[in-house]
């Protein structure tokens, strides 16, 4: 498949390459399953984030807690959520920056989906 074919205007493509990209950011977000993780970031966030080896531009994506900047260095959803959890954000929040959206619009949107649909 060609690079050409791969894109989606307005999705950040998380194939094999970005996930080798992303390993040490994922790796990291994974770890705040354990209460001891979270509060070690909370602690020293640059120390955390230097012990699972994160690159430059993921480090300043944490600082600016820029979510779309964290899936375009190779974050996977399912793992920044648990970072956007510290943040005291949800999926709806998430799905909002993702598509633009204010968080009400985004609802509404989701709203529009799928209720009040009829199935036959």
């Amino acid at each position: 498949m060609t690079e050409e074919n791969r894109e989606i205007p307005g999705t950040i493509l998380f194939d094999g390459p970005m996930s080798t990209k992303g390993y040490p950011l994922n790796k990291m977000c994974y770890s705040f399953n354990s209460v001891e993780g979270r509060e070690a970031f909370k602690a020293d966030e640059d120390a955390y984030c230097d012990k699972f080896g994160l690159t430059p531009e993921q480090k300043e994506a944490v600082r600016e807690r820029d979510v779309l900047g964290l899936l375009r260095a190779g974050g996977s959803i399912y793992y920044l959520a648990k970072f956007a959890g510290l943040l005291g954000l949800n999926v709806q929040d998430v799905g909002a920056l993702q598509t633009g959206m204010t968080v009400d619009d985004f609802k509404a949107y989701l709203d529009s989906q799928g209720r009040g649909k009829s199935n036959g």
